[in-house]
């Protein structure tokens, strides 16, 4: 049996639980969403847990791992729209019997976000390198994951991008000197 750390062993079991977690979400978010395009989506990101939480189970149980990265398939939606355009949010329904595709993706991207703030923070507390790289797998996936999903949101128009004045960025930039030759 494979011995780890304490912390390493512990945070693993937490993302497990969160891998659990987050597949049975992507589960009832897909039976909800009304846009095949998000339909897709969700069971394309399902897929994509459902094999890092297998992953992580054969890890512990000293089966080995693949420390490469699997290749993660998204899609891209269409260029993104940089800039406000009308932008409009109606009041949130308190009892609603079915999420709005926008309450959709935005509960995934905030998931995927958190898992790979989280996935990192993990990793960088691991002494084995296996969990170690298994979790930044993890974190690479998630922000993958959450940059679909905005490109998602960007294209419906339900996470806009707001741009600064071209003055206010150049003042800015220019703000910045570059470094001078230092002498050693």
């Amino acid at each position: 049996m494979q011995r780890f750390a304490a912390h390493e062993f512990l945070e693993t079991q937490e993302a497990l639980r969160s891998k659990h977690a987050a597949i049975e979400m992507h589960g009832v978010l897909a039976e909800m969403a009304q846009d095949p395009q998000l339909t897709s989506i969700i069971n394309r990101h399902q897929q994509m847990i459902m094999n890092a939480y297998q992953q992580g189970i054969s890890l512990l149980q000293g089966k080995g791992f693949n420390i490469a990265p699997a290749p993660i398939q998204l899609r891209v939606a269409q260029p993104t729209a940089v800039g406000l355009n009308n932008p409009q949010m109606t009041a949130p329904n308190p009892h609603p019997t079915r999420l709005s595709d926008m309450t959709i993706a935005t509960l995934m991207l905030n998931w995927h976000k958190a898992g790979s703030a989280i996935g990192m923070l993990w990793a960088a507390e691991c002494v084995d390198p296996g969990i170690r790289q298994y979790h930044v797998n993890g974190a690479n996936a998630c922000q993958q994951m959450a940059y679909e999903t905005w490109q998602y949101m960007n294209a419906k128009g339900y996470y806009q991008a707001p741009q600064l004045a071209d003055h206010t960025m150049n003042t800015m930039i220019n703000a910045y000197q570059p470094q001078q030759q230092m002498l050693l």
